[in-house]
């Protein structure tokens, strides 16, 4: 692998870079796997993964398997996330109030590493916005949550400069900028290719652009997470200074042990791939200023009109009863929690948003035709008949292939491999139809070719 050496040069004065062996780490080793586990979800481990040590979640795999064909993963029961990422974790468990609902913003957020480790993260009542401008990767982004089985989460297609009129708005905001991707070499060699200091200096115009709206958006007292996976310093440490000299932020420590081998810098935190069992990642925390009031959000009447009775009588049965916010747009009945709704309501008038709650089903002649996301969730009933497949038969299924099983159920039932839900079939008397979503569906026929 030839680094570019102008980088290599420019990282001669950076805390703790050692030429020779950031050279031999990109040459002699391969970038780790690693998985972060979904607590709501979570799946049989093998006692002998080696656990990520700043994560409760995170473990390192020994080898890469298909996750493709994993029913597991499909279920939501893990994501695939490079390990120096879930440091996120770390600062939010020490910066955060764990007692009290917080409003979080992952702004730069597909295809929803960082969204879905923050959601497992916020405490009770809490929500949570995702946000990415590219639409094609917002609605990858809307997939994972969902997958994830996230309720008071909200995913937009915003522009972060839209983020300016929810002024002093959110406690926790992730910008997890885009950058010019030289931490991700190992995984991405044809990035190497892509890599020049105009590239770098270009992103981090970008990056500033980005981080002058996430900050008028963050509510005095709240805690911005900027990181990149790039080694650049114009990029990390400028990006923090320059808030910290413009905006008048507080750079904020956390508290690391020292084996886990993740170098202070200044401001921030830096992961080398010559010292840590993960990819190229830097991270600082920036606390903004408590000298004005953070604004309530004005009162707004309500859009969205809630189901009448005969609605509720019809998705009863399908759901856990909570104290949530139902209501129809179309045929389409979402759920909200009802302590989101003020906040929702105010940030659908301002942003463009793709999904929010959970899509429960469409009503049609005042039957429920169950959506994805409600499978997906916990607002699912238990009440819901379901049939565990068979490995063949869940790759069968997740491929939306017709299933040969017997079900003596009929109508509407969950499929599960290992006792996690898959999605949606409707048992009819000589056939049965498979629900899974098409845009969701393995393409691939078998593992020939690789993963």
């Amino acid at each position: 692998m030839h680094l570019p050496g102008e980088l290599l040069d420019q990282l001669s004065l950076s805390t703790a870079f050692d030429r020779e062996a950031f050279v031999r780490a990109h040459n002699e080793s391969a970038a780790p796997t690693s998985i972060r586990l979904n607590p709501t979800k979570m799946p049989p481990l093998d006692a002998s993964l080696q656990p990520v040590g700043w994560s409760r979640f995170g473990y390192y795999l020994p080898q890469r398997p298909s996750f493709t064909f994993d029913p597991l993963f499909h279920a939501g029961c893990y994501y695939v996330q490079e390990a120096s990422s879930m440091l996120l974790e770390q600062a939010f468990t020490q910066l955060m109030p764990q007692d009290k609902p917080l409003r979080a913003l992952d702004l730069c957020a597909a295809p929803g590493g960082k969204s879905t480790h923050l959601y497992s993260l916020l405490p009770k009542d809490s929500f949570l916005i995702a946000n990415e401008v590219i639409r094609s990767r917002a609605m990858v982004l809307r997939d994972n949550l969902i997958r994830w089985g996230a309720r008071q989460a909200m995913v937009t297609n915003n522009d972060p400069e839209q983020f300016r009129t929810l002024e002093n708005f959110f406690d926790w905001i992730t910008v997890d900028a885009p950058c010019s991707g030289s931490g991700l070499f190992r995984k991405d060699p044809s990035a190497i290719e892509q890599w020049s200091l105009s590239a770098v200096q270009h992103c981090a115009l970008r990056q500033q652009r980005i981080l002058s709206a996430a900050w008028q958006a963050l509510r005095p007292g709240g805690i911005l997470f900027y990181a990149t996976c790039s080694f650049s310093v114009e990029e990390n440490e400028a990006m923090a200074n320059w808030l910290i000299a413009e905006k008048n932020a507080e750079p904020v420590s956390i508290q690391l042990q020292k084996e886990w081998n993740i170098v202070a810098t200044e401001p921030g935190y830096r992961c080398w791939p010559d010292r840590v069992q993960g990819e190229g990642f830097y991270c600082c925390c920036l606390r903004k200023p408590v000298d004005a009031a953070a604004k309530e959000p004005r009162n707004l009447a309500s859009i969205f009109r809630a189901l009448g009775k005969q609605e509720q009588s019809v998705i009863a049965p399908w759901i856990v009863q909570r104290d949530d916010f139902y209501f129809q747009l179309q045929q389409t009945v979402y759920a909200w929690p009802r302590h989101c709704v003020h906040d929702w309501q105010l940030c659908s008038s301002v942003l463009n948003v793709l999904y929010a709650g959970v899509r429960v089903g469409q009503l049609m002649r005042d039957k429920l035709v169950p959506d994805h996301a409600l499978s997906q969730c916990d607002l699912l009933s238990d009440s819901i008949p379901a049939v565990s497949l068979a490995l063949p038969e869940a790759i069968a299924f997740l491929q939306r292939r017709s299933l040969s099983i017997t079900n003596e159920s009929k109508g509407w039932c969950v499929v599960t491999y290992k006792q996690f839900v898959l999605g949606w079939i409707n048992a009819l008397p000589n056939r049965i139809n498979n629900y899974y979503p098409k845009e969701l569906r393995i393409i691939k026929d078998s593992l020939d070719g690789g993963e």
